[in-house]
């Protein structure tokens, strides 16, 4: 079942960094934009339960997947919550298909070997990896590991998407082409998302809405519009400065 939204409300102080977070996705894509060490990824990791001593709360729509106040704390395998690590962190020992129905596996480890084999199969279809699925991921390019990836985070039918730098690891030439397919993506599956990016492009591209993440705080929330008409912070103002001429693949919403 589908959720309306993804809500994150994060503390964490300890020697090495002090965060204070608090974001609602909405039903659509949020890109989480920010200078490299701002604490994006660790946000990300939060919402999977991977962070300790950190505090807060963490929902999808209805669903309470962690509150320390209360003592809830979901286990990673049953919070659903479908992620793409930066580099794609597939099974290099699996082809495309093996990838992707180790991912059901672990989403519904009593359904049989066979149904499970259909709907990885079904899924590659949809994201038109079919001619793939007995290759290795090293054999692939650096967009058809996203594809798959997304395939694997898809296969456990996820409340939510979180997608942690998804265009990084392309070089110029495909990471245009890849963020289109990315963000059309993200319209057609229509499921609360989270996309961690540094790169303008990337934000115009992916996100009707940014939030501006700078040393562990929300330091500015809206379309990329408002954050170019008041940006809040110099860094703010010197990334949408340099980010107007690049032309995004699609009109911001």
């Amino acid at each position: 079942m589908s959720v309306a939204s993804l809500s994150l409300t994060m503390r964490l102080a300890d020697a090495d960094r002090s965060m204070e977070v608090a974001l609602e996705t909405g039903p659509g894509a949020l890109v989480l934009l920010g200078p490299n060490g701002a604490g994006k990824s660790t946000l990300l990791r939060f919402a999977l339960g991977l962070v300790p001593g950190a505090t807060g709360r963490v929902t999808a729509g209805d669903d309470t997947l962690f509150d320390s106040a209360r003592g809830v704390d979901v286990p990673l395998e049953r919070r659903r919550l479908g992620y793409v690590p930066q580099r794609y962190a597939l099974f290099s020992h699996l082809d495309v298909l093996g990838n992707v129905e180790f991912a059901l596996a672990c989403a519904e480890p009593g359904r049989p070997s066979r149904e499970r084999a259909q709907a990885a199969r079904a899924l590659l279809d949809r994201l038109g990896l079919q001619a793939f699925a007995t290759r290795r991921p090293s054999t692939l390019s650096g967009g058809e590991q996203q594809r798959v990836a997304l395939a694997r985070a898809l296969a456990g039918r996820p409340r939510a998407l979180l997608l942690d730098e998804p265009l990084a690891a392309l070089d110029v030439h495909a990471r245009r082409d890849v963020r289109a397919f990315l963000a059309a993506w993200l319209d057609e599956v229509a499921l609360p998302a989270i996309v961690v990016t540094h790169d303008a492009a990337d934000a115009r591209a992916l996100g009707a809405r940014v939030a501006v993440l700078e040393a562990g705080r929300v330091t500015q929330l809206g379309t990329w519009d408002d954050l170019a008409r008041a940006p809040a912070t110099p860094f703010i103002a010197a990334l949408t400065r340099d980010g107007a001429s690049a032309r995004p693949d699609r009109e911001p919403c």
